[in-house]
């Protein structure tokens, strides 16, 4: 079996890879907390994550935390070897500078959605925007009340995947006299309840809408695309992966 540590163990997404880790071993985890254990699986502080990486014979990292935190467990993985799959979203440019450095001595999967469906929902996004070409286009997303970066990982993955087919410019909401232009795409987040997670792409024009949408029911279908990620990285070369490379094979 896998041997997987799981960094962010003490959150939602931690339980639930632990709880999806049916053909893995969830034999540590990283968090900033005073907790001992949880479920059974022991806590340690990712400033020690080199050493605990060594101590528990780790063959993987799933990553689920804060952009800080998945950075140091990064910097540990390249140090001990140790391939990462991140699932953290919000990094800015030096973040995301210091994960691509990592992936240069290790495999690293970085990913904003594990969904086999969102992945599809992108490639349906890319041939549609093209197709549509003069369609006006709306992007939304909702999450939980406890999510803190606007607009979601996801939603600006998919904001990427329009960019490449077409050069429009995002406007983050609207509000007072703010008449829609030709090359603009408005993008709204949503924070309520628990809802684990909705992107819907409205394109417009023609007299019709097409409405391109997908729902997460569980989180668990996040930890188990993680979980997939990880058994799928362990023996690759150094390098930048994707989920879709998952997906694909």
């Amino acid at each position: 079996m896998t041997r997987v540590a799981v960094n962010g163990v003490t959150g939602q997404m931690g339980g639930a890879v632990i709880e999806a880790a049916t053909d893995s071993e969830v034999v540590v985890g990283f968090a900033t907390s005073e907790t001992d254990a949880v479920e059974g699986v022991p806590v340690v502080d990712p400033a020690d994550a080199a050493t605990a990486l060594r101590e528990y014979d780790v063959d993987v990292v799933v990553d689920f935390a804060v952009p800080e935190g998945a950075l140091t467990v990064a910097e540990a993985c390249a140090e001990t070897g140790v391939p990462m799959v991140v699932g953290t979203t919000g990094f800015d440019e030096d973040g995301l500078a210091r994960l691509q450095d990592a992936s240069e001595v290790i495999p690293l999967l970085k990913a904003t959605n594990f969904s086999q469906g969102i992945q599809v929902l992108q490639r349906l996004v890319s041939e549609a925007v093209d197709t549509l070409e003069d369609y006006d286009l709306e992007l939304m997303e909702t999450h939980h009340n406890r999510k803190v970066d606007a607009p979601s990982g996801t939603a600006t993955s998919i904001l990427d995947v329009i960019q490449e087919e077409r050069d429009v410019e995002p406007v983050y909401g609207r509000e007072g006299h703010a008449p829609r232009e030709a090359d603009e795409i408005g993008v709204f987040a949503r924070r309520a309840g628990d809802v684990r997670g909705e992107h819907e792409l409205v394109l417009a024009g023609n007299d019709e809408v097409l409405s391109l949408s997908h729902r997460a029911e569980d989180r668990g279908v996040f930890a188990a695309g993680a979980l997939d990620a990880a058994a799928w990285l362990v023996g690759r070369d150094a390098g930048w992966y994707a989920f879709g490379d998952v997906v694909d094979a």
